[in-house]
C-alpha cells in the first residue's frame, strides 16, 4: 500500500510495516513495528501527528530523524555519513529527487529513494524493502560526482531507524573462543552504546544482533527491535538516545560497516554499496524475532533442500596423526551406525604435522598419504558416505613454500611485519595472483577426489590488515571480504552441489553475508553439551537448526575438560545439523548402542527439527532451559527439558510448554531411546511416568497451566515428543 495521495509510502507483510514519509527534502520513517491496518486514515493520521515540539536552548525549528540523518536536520547523534574530502564535503545536504514504491501481492514490497547532494558532491540512495515475513533490510550506496572533485575518504555509511521510548531494555552478545554468543542485557541509557567488531571479522565477541524492547522482554513476551549487519568484514553497531529524541522518537538502532582510514577513497564517478542492514520487528518476544529471520532464510532459492546428512568429523578423533588404517577403521565404524558424512579434518596437506606449518601449500602430503587421499575417499564412497575435506584458504604460515616464495602474499605491513596468531598470517586474497593460485588449488582438490563439502576455516584475527596496492599500503578488510565472497560463488559455479561449511575457530565468523554463499555455519569449537547447549540457543536466534553445525564430543570435553553422561551429550548435539567427532573405535558396545538409536531419532525427527519453529520458554531458574521445535502448523513438537546446574528450589512448579496449539489435544511421550536423564527426587510427577508409554492431555493444560517438571541433576536432559491426535 503505497498511500502516496497523502505523502506516505508504507510497506506491510505479516503484521509488521514501515511507514516512510516522503513530504520532506529528505524521507524519514514515520513508522516501524505493528501494522496499523489496511485502511489509508491511520498513516495520513500518523503523518498529521508527527511534527515534534521545539525544544528550548535548540534549533528553532523541529529537530527530524531522516533516512540519511545529518547536523543540518538537527541531529546531534551519529551521522548516517560521515567523512571528507581532504577536510571539505563535512556537511552533507541530500535532496530527493526520487521515491519510487514496489508492493508484492503476497506482502511487503521496497521503496526506493534516490537523492542528490549537489553541495557535498554525492549522489546518495536508500532501499527499503519489507519481505513477506515482515523482515525489513536497508540497503544504501553513495557515489562521488562532479569531475572536478577531489577524493572522499569515506568514514562510515549507517542504516539508523527510530525506537519508540517504550523501548528501554536492550540485549546484545560478547564471547570468546569457546563460548561464543554469551547474552549481555541492560538498561537503555542516554548517550551512545556502541560494538565494534574490528577484527577483520565479526568475531567470537560478535554483538551479533543488537535488539531492544519493551520492559522484561522474553522469548515469548515484549515487542522487540533487532538489528544484524548481513557482512563477514567489520562492523559497527549501536543504540544511541539523546536527551532531545530523535523526530518524534526516543533513540536510534543502527549498523553499518566499521572502515578502517583510507579504506574508502571514492573518485569522482566511484560507488560505495554498503552492507545489507537486516531489521526485525516482533510483537511475541525474541522467539517472533527469530522466526521471522527463519522464514527468511528458509525461503531462498540456494537454502538446503535435502535432508542435512548426518556428519562424522574426524579432528577430535585423530587431531592431526593421519594414518590410512586408523581413519579406515574409524569410517567403518561410522558406516555401522548410520553417518552419512566423512570429513577429514586438519593435518592431510603438505607439511602439516602441527598448527605452526603448510598454510597455503595445498597439496596432499605423500609423506603421510602416499597415495594421496584417493584411498580413504574410496572407503568413504564404498559406503554410500559423501566426503569432505577441511581447509583454512585465508592463512599462510610463514613455513610455507608459498611464503617463501610469495612473502608479498602475506596480508600485513611490509616492513616488521607483525606477531602471528596461532602460529599463522593472513594470504591477501584481493591480490588476483594470489586469489587465481588459492582458487586453482582448492578447485583442482575439489575435483581431484569428488569432494562433496568444504570445511573452510578461518584460525585468527585480521591485524594491521593492509596490503601494497600502487605505491602504498591500504587497509583491506573489504576488499578481503569481498575476494572471500567472490571465490565462493566461483567454486559454487565451477562443482555444482558442493556445499561449505563456514568456520572460524568455530562461531568467529556466523551472519547472513557467509550464509548468503555457505551452507552450514559452525557454531562453535566447543563439543561441552553445558556449554553448546546456551552457545546454540543463541546462535538459533539468527539461524535455524539445520544451518548450525553441533556435534556429539567425548566423555571428557577437549575444550574445557568436562564430564557429561553420553545421554546429555546426544540431546545436546540433537536440534541441528548433527554429526559427531569423539572417536567411535574407542567406544563400548553400550554406549554404539545408545548412538546408533541417537542417529536413528536424529533421522527420524530432522523433517521436523529442520522445518518447524523454533521455540524457548521463559523460565524462572537460569539453570533450567525448555526449548525445541515446533511443526508450523502445530501438529508436532520436539522440546528438551535440561538443567545445567543445581537451584535452591526442589521443583520448578508448572512450567507451560512453548508454541503448542491450546485449542488442540496432544499425546505427549518422553523419549527414552537416548536416555531419561537421572533425577533429584526419588519419585517423578505421576506424568512422566505415564508419558514413557504416552499420555494424552489437552493443549490448554499444556500451554497454559503447564506441566510439573522433574528435577534433574546437573548436566542432565529429557526429551518430550508431543503429537497433535485432535
Amino acid at each position: 500500500m503505497a498511500n502516496e495521495d497523502v505523502g506516505v509510502l508504507t510497506l506491510r507483510a505479516a503484521g509488521t510495516a514501515i511507514a516512510i514519509d516522503t513530504t520532506g527534502p529528505v524521507p524519514s520513517v514515520l513508522h516501524w513495528g505493528a501494522d496499523l491496518g489496511p485502511a489509508p486514515q491511520p498513516w495520513a493520521d500518523l503523518l498529521g501527528s508527527s511534527a515534534p515540539a521545539v525544544l528550548n536552548n535548540a534549533p528553532d525549528t523541529p529537530r527530524g530523524l531522516t533516512i540519511w540523518a545529518t547536523e543540518r536536520d538537527g541531529w546531534s547523534g551519529t551521522p548516517a555519513q560521515s567523512g571528507h574530502a581532504a577536510g571539505t564535503a563535512t556537511t552533507p545536504r541530500p535532496e530527493v529527487i526520487s521515491c519510487t514504491a514496489q508492493i508484492d501481492a503476497g506482502g511487503g514490497g521496497r521503496v526506493s529513494i534516490v537523492m542528490n547532494d549537489d553541495v557535498a558532491g554525492f549522489r546518495d540512495e536508500v532501499t527499503f524493502a519489507l519481505d513477506q515475513f515482515g523482515v525489513l533490510t536497508i540497503d544504501m550506496t553513495i557515489e562521488r560526482t562532479g569531475s572536478g572533485a577531489c577524493a572522499y575518504a569515506l568514514g562510515g555509511l549507517r542504516a539508523l531507524m527510530p525506537l519508540p521510548d517504550r523501548a528501554t531494555e536492550m540485549l546484545d552478545f560478547t564471547g570468546k573462543w569457546c563460548r561464543e554468543r554469551s547474552p549481555q542485557r541492560g538498561p537503555v541509557r542516554d548517550g551512545t552504546y556502541t560494538r565494534r567488531a574490528h577484527r577483520g571479522k565479526p568475531g567470537h565477541d560478535s554483538p551479533f544482533l543488537l535488539a531492544a524492547g519493551t520492559p522484561g522482554f522474553g522469548f515469548g513476551t515484549g515487542e522487540v527491535w533487532a538489528v544484524h549487519l548481513a557482512w563477514s568484514g567489520e562492523a559497527e553497531y549501536l543504540l544511541e538516545r539523546l536527551p532531545e529524541g530523535a523526530g518524534a522518537f526516543s533513540a536510534v538502532l543502527g549498523a553499518g560497516e566499521l572502515l578502517h582510514p583510507g579504506e574508502v577513497l571514492l573518485a569522482p564517478g566511484e560507488r560505495y554499496e554498503a552492507p545489507t542492514a537486516v531489521l526485525t520487528w516482533s510483537g511475541a518476544g525474541l522467539d517472533g524475532v527469530a522466526h521471522r529471520l527463519h522464514q527468511r532464510l528458509r525461503a531462498r532459492a540456494t537454502h538446503p533442500s535435502t535432508p542435512r546428512p548426518l556428519v562424522l568429523n574426524t579432528w577430535e578423533a585423530v587431531y592431526f596423526d593421519h594414518d590410512l588404517a586408523t581413519l579406515t577403521t574409524l569410517v567403518e565404524r561410522a558406516a555401522e551406525i548410520g553417518i552419512e558424512r566423512v570429513v577429514l579434518d586438519d593435518g592431510w596437506f603438505q607439511g602439516r604435522r602441527a598448527d605452526n606449518a603448510g598454510l597455503g601449500d595445498w597439496t596432499v602430503d605423500r609423506d603421510v598419504w602416499p597415495q594421496g587421499l584417493a584411498p580413504l575417499a574410496e572407503v568413504v564412497r564404498s559406503h554410500d558416505m559423501q566426503f569432505g575435506l577441511w581447509f583454512e584458504p585465508e592463512m599462510i604460515s610463514l613455513d610455507s613454500d608459498l611464503a617463501r616464495a610469495h612473502p608479498d602474499w602475506v596480508l600485513g605491513p611490509f616492513e616488521r611485519l607483525g606477531p602471528s596468531a596461532r602460529n599463522q598470517y593472513v594470504l591477501d586474497i584481493g591480490r588476483p595472483d594470489a586469489y587465481d593460485y588459492l582458487l586453482e588449488r582448492v578447485s583442482t582438490l575439489i575435483s581431484d577426489y569428488a569432494i562433496d563439502y568444504l570445511k573452510w576455516d578461518h584460525n585468527r584475527d585480521l591485524l594491521e590488515a593492509v596490503g601494497r596496492r600502487g605505491t602504498g599500503e591500504r587497509p583491506l578488510v573489504r576488499e578481503q571480504t569481498l575476494a572471500l565472497y567472490r571465490m565462493f560463488d566461483e567454486l559454487r559455479e565451477r562443482h555444482p552441489g558442493l556445499e561449505i561449511e563456514t568456520c572460524s575457530g568455530g562461531g568467529g565468523r556466523i551472519d547472513l553475508g557467509i550464509l548468503d554463499h555457505t551452507d552450514r555455519a559452525w557454531a562453535s569449537d566447543c563439543n561441552d553439551p553445558v556449554e553448546r547447549t546456551e552457545i546454540e540457543r543463541w546462535t538459533r536466534m539468527l539461524l535455524p537448526p539445520e544451518l548450525i553445525g553441533s556435534h556429539l564430543g567425548a566423555a571428557r570435553s577437549h575444550t574445557t575438560s568436562r564430564v557429561t553422561d553420553l545421554s546429555y551429550r546426544l540431546t545436546a548435539a540433537l536440534i541441528a545439523h548433527a554429526g559427531i567427532e569423539m572417536d567411535l573405535t574407542s567406544a563400548n558396545p553400550e554406549d554404539l548402542t545408545a548412538i546408533r538409536a541417537w542417529v536413528d531419532l536424529y533421522k527420524e525427527l530432522r523433517p521436523l527439527l529442520h522445518t518447524g519453529r523454533v521455540v524457548n520458554a521463559d523460565l524462572a531458574d537460569e539453570h533450567t532451559a525448555l526449548h525445541g521445535v515446533v511443526a508450523q502448523d502445530g501438529s508436532r513438537a520436539v522440546l528438551i527439558w535440561s538443567r545445567s546446574a543445581t537451584s535452591a528450589r526442589g521443583q520448578s512448579g508448572r512450567v507451560r510448554l512453548p508454541g503448542l496449539d491450546p485449542a488442540a489435544r496432544y499425546l505427549l511421550r518422553v523419549r527414552t531411546e537416548i536416555g531419561m536423564g537421572s533425577r533429584h527426587e526419588p519419585q517423578d510427577p505421576a506424568w512422566v511416568t505415564a508419558a514413557e508409554h504416552g499420555i494424552e492431555l489437552d493443549g490448554s493444560v499444556l500451554t497454559v497451566a503447564g506441566l510439573p517438571m522433574p528435577t534433574l541433576n546437573p548436566q542432565q536432559s529429557m526429551l518430550l515428543d508431543a503429537r497433535r491426535i485432535s
